[in-house]
């Protein structure tokens, strides 16, 4: 009997010693990221299945782009976390484009409870950005002076809080205004670090004509977030390593610009569906050198 239990019980610790050997393999092959704008659709038919396959596809951090009526793709901000926690994806940044002035501390608190170490305002708030149909372009009016005081404002209200407060990038940030003023520097020059900094869109800074390291260098430390995502020779969006943007060269340089944690971000994929795109896009990560 003796040796039948001890026969059991080591049986039972070698199967405990493999599954926690699983557990750290999987936790180890998870690495990058992954802004969930790209997989919108998926998130909106079933959440919890899409958040399986974004980290069965290798991804460990998550940005939010679904935040609507106090929760995070329809479940609360502490629902959110707790299911994050159980696929081993953590959840750095959330991007939330209805903020106000009036709402902001609502939204900080749920952001705080489900998470989140950064905010992103992912365009200029408050009725400030601009779509040109006509053009197919993207603006704002208000000039930046006006952005920078909301920015600032909503900083100091997120430092409060217990967060980060960035601004990402589309491309006219870095073409000048009808006043002359490129809004991207206006932005980076009129706003405290301790309460602003930003978040590079590298396809956006790509397409405005603006170079990445030139930015990194006159302005060290304040790009604490990337979004990664590539360009085809058409211009259009594409998986990472499949287009014509250097990114060795740009993550090189990644502990001047300051990046904490970058995304993978497709706003679109034309010749393959989103989930297949962020496999391909993950696969190149690799490659390039992003851990």
């Amino acid at each position: 009997m003796k040796n039948l239990m001890n026969s059991n019980l080591l049986k039972l610790v070698t199967l405990c010693i493999a599954v926690i050997s699983t557990v750290n393999v999987m936790a180890q092959d998870q690495f990058g990221g992954l802004a969930l704008y790209t997989v919108r659709n998926e998130m909106g038919t079933d959440a919890k299945a899409t958040l399986k396959s974004v980290a069965d596809t290798g991804y460990k951090n998550v940005e939010a782009a679904g935040y609507r009526d106090g929760k995070y793709y329809d479940m609360t901000p502490q629902d959110f976390n707790a299911y994050l926690k159980e696929l081993n994806l953590n959840p750095v940044s959330t991007h939330q484009s209805a903020i106000t002035l009036d709402n902001a501390d609502v939204m900080f608190a749920d952001a705080k409870a489900a998470g989140f170490e950064y905010f992103v305002v992912p365009i200029p708030p408050m009725g400030m950005f601009k779509y040109f149909q006509e053009t197919q372009s993207m603006g704002m009016e208000g000039g930046p002076e006006k952005l920078a005081d909301i920015l600032t404002t909503l900083g100091k209200k997120c430092h409060e809080a217990g967060m980060k407060l960035l601004y990402h990038n589309h491309d006219f940030e870095f073409k000048k205004d009808k006043n002359g003023l490129v809004v991207i520097d206006y932005l980076l020059e009129n706003t405290d670090p301790e309460y602003v900094n930003f978040q590079m869109d590298l396809y956006w800074v790509t397409k405005a004509g603006a170079d990445p390291l030139a930015y990194f260098e006159k302005y060290p430390d304040r790009f604490k977030l990337w979004h990664v995502k590539d360009m085809d020779d058409q211009g259009r969006f594409t998986p990472v390593g499949n287009g014509t943007i250097d990114f060795g060269k740009i993550l090189k340089e990644k502990e001047l610009s300051g990046m904490k944690y970058y995304f993978v971000e497709q706003d679109r994929t034309f010749n393959m569906k989103p989930m297949e795109a962020i496999k391909v896009s993950h696969d190149a990560l690799k490659k390039i050198g992003f851990q």
